[in-house]
């Protein structure tokens, strides 16, 4: 007897083809195009989630730098004292206070300073 696989196939395509919703040309709608281009968009997709974290960082420490400048020191030395005198803020919570709040930002610098 022959064994058709019309279900499991189905399922797979399916699977891919509501991952592809949205693409534009055969990509949402051919197959194989379309289970290119998953892979393609995942594979990204994968990358920038870490790269994001990456760029963020990136974008937090300048404006830390920025503000700490204000306050005549800069980032390494606003840095180092935060760790000299045990105050635990991260980089997003500081950048935050730089944009938020300006003058708990140079009390704290203040007291990173006072610790140098």
């Amino acid at each position: 007897m022959r064994i058709k696989r019309g279900f499991k196939a189905r399922r797979r395509r399916q699977k891919v083809f509501k991952l592809a919703k949205g693409f534009r040309g055969g990509r949402n709608n051919l197959f194989r195009t379309a289970k290119n281009a998953v892979d393609k968009a995942l594979t990204y997709a994968y990358r920038d989630r870490r790269q994001n974290k990456r760029n963020f960082r990136r974008l937090w420490t300048v404006r830390i730098n920025a503000a700490a400048r204000i306050n005549g020191l800069n980032y390494s030395k606003l840095i180092h004292g935060l760790k000299k005198s045990e105050i635990e803020l991260d980089r997003k919570i500081l950048a935050d206070l730089a944009i938020s709040d300006p003058s708990a930002f140079s009390a704290v610098a203040q007291k990173a300073q006072s610790n140098l």
